[in-house]
């Protein structure tokens, strides 16, 4: 378009018709932005400050405003009736990956406010994680996934079967090309799972390799560390010695003392940390508030030896007692699934650590047979004044450690067990702290910017709940049993939970670490 010559007056009058018509049908093609007031709720922000009376506005999938708000014509409004809304928790340890893809409305997450789930943990991830991460978003899922990629899984990859022994250098280049894949496909960093095959059989220098490579790429570090019972001092040494060499974030998966002779050394522990911490290492940690534990048969046997009965004596009694281990997954007798050691050594005449033996052995055979672990079990080896104190520790958030499909409560129950147990009840600490453990604490652990907060332009993940009557109710008899007073959930600004159910909407976003 030419321009008019200076004084030559105003343009034609069919140019102004023009622009007149073009900026009304602009309007009217356009509708305003859709809005949700969240009103008459009382704000735990996820920062550790104290709570607020107020209200909040999400437009599209982040928080617009936060304070003394009216609502705006046409606006879609929920009343909180006075609850608490906090910002949507995260699960920094979840197995919910495989379970996420039959399950998409994730109902045991969000039902106990879980709108964020972090996978890939104990050395054990989907790979390519790449296709995962399309098949998630091709299927649409209620919560947002995010995936640290599993040095088991990558170490069986390269070994095969032959992964009883220390990897060559040509074996630990061939793990760390497949590492270097899956972190540029979007996974927040290394999982180790070092008490469990293959990863057991790795020597620090191996696992301090990739470690450096996952450093060197930006991303972080997350283990079940070597041992949570016989060396469990040596087992912390190695993943601090990784953050101190590495200068990267790393993180105790599930800390926990499973051993009687560590029951009472909480403040030790937590000393040993806060000296490495003071020292400049950044290591952090999740736990989850129950006293048992859920894995494989063997995991109590270092040596993985079931024929030495006296490596059995001890870890029925130091680590998980016959009458506090119990089945819940038995492929080659499934009728003994739901019995502890106890009830099954007494039901085949013989005493409990001939009965692990025993059980052992038919594992064994099975797996030979099938190519898979085919048992599962629970074991008791917590107390709840070391539970208590380490999730006290400033640097310990809230984490489940269970899938969706799963015999242990934690699944369902963690985060309300927390909250209506160790805040209500037991006042182990506010309420305030305890959210801060669950949002804006786990989100700094995993490297997260625009979530577990409640702030303008975070994301607009969020849970209403009644701090009153919010609780836990799955047990290990009823482990499918949905926690109560958690009222609506919202991913990304649609509610995916309400009044005890699940809704159609599956807003769940795909967290790549070239996104934080």
């Amino acid at each position: 378009m030419r321009s008019m010559p200076c004084g030559s007056g105003n343009p034609p009058l069919f140019l102004l018709a023009a622009f007149v018509l073009l900026a009304a049908c602009s309007r009217s093609e356009v509708p305003p932005a859709s809005t949700l007031l969240i009103q008459n709720v009382q704000i735990v922000d996820g920062s550790g400050a104290s709570s607020f009376a107020g209200a909040l506005r999400v437009s599209g999938n982040t928080i617009e405003a936060v304070g003394d708000l009216e609502p705006r014509p046409g606006e879609t409004v929920h009343d909180g009736g006075g609850l608490t809304l906090a910002p949507g928790f995260i699960d920094t340890h979840s197995h919910g990956s495989r379970d996420l893809l039959a399950h998409p409305d994730a109902l045991p997450a969000i039902s106990q406010g879980i709108t964020t789930v972090i996978i890939g943990q104990d050395g054990g991830s989907i790979l390519p994680l790449d296709d995962f991460f399309s098949e998630i978003e091709a299927l649409t899922v209620a919560v947002n996934v995010a995936s640290y990629v599993g040095h088991n899984s990558i170490r069986s990859k390269v070994m095969g079967n032959d992964f009883r022994r220390k990897a060559s250098s040509s074996e630990v280049d061939a793990m760390a090309a497949m590492l270097t894949e899956e972190l540029a496909s979007g996974a927040l960093g290394l999982s180790t799972g070092l008490e469990y095959e293959p990863g057991i059989y790795s020597d620090p220098g191996e696992v301090l390799a990739l470690a450096q490579l996952t450093a060197d790429a930006g991303g972080r570090y997350i283990s079940h560390v070597r041992s949570e019972d016989r060396w469990f001092d040596e087992a912390l040494d190695e993943i601090i010695n990784i953050g101190r060499v590495t200068g990267m974030p790393v993180q105790v998966s599930h800390i926990k003392l499973a051993m009687k002779r560590l029951w009472g050394e909480a403040p030790r522990i937590i000393a040993k940390l806060d000296a490495a911490r003071a020292a400049g290492v950044q290591v952090t940690a999740d736990i989850y508030p129950y006293e048992y534990w859920q894995s494989n048969l063997m995991v109590l046997l270092p040596e993985r030896d079931y024929t030495d009965r006296a490596a059995i004596e001890e870890a029925l009694d130091q680590i998980a007692p016959p009458d506090g281990l119990w089945i819940t997954s038995f492929a080659p007798d499934p009728s003994l699934v739901g019995m502890t050691l106890t009830e099954i050594a007494a039901k085949r005449g013989i005493d409990a650590p001939t009965a692990f033996r025993q059980l052992a052995e038919e594992v064994e055979r099975d797996a030979e047979a099938t190519g898979s672990d085919s048992v599962s079990i629970i074991g008791t080896s917590m107390i709840e004044k070391d539970i208590a104190e380490l999730m006290r520790w400033p640097h310990t958030n809230i984490c489940t450690d269970g899938g969706f499909v799963d015999l242990h409560p934690r699944a369902r129950g963690a985060f309300t067990r927390v909250l209506g147990r160790y805040v209500r009840e037991q006042n182990v600490m506010s309420l305030e702290e305890a959210v801060y453990k669950m949002t804006g604490l786990s989100a700094q652990h995993m490297g997260f910017s625009d979530r577990g907060i409640i702030r303008p332009g975070a994301a607009a993940d969020l849970v209403l709940f009644d701090p009153h009557t919010v609780i836990d109710r799955a047990t290990p008899d009823m482990p499918e049993l949905l926690s109560e007073g958690i009222h609506a959930v919202w991913v990304g600004g649609d509610l995916v939970f309400e009044n005890g159910r699940a809704t159609d909407a599956r807003p769940g976003t795909v967290i790549r670490r070239s996104d934080l």
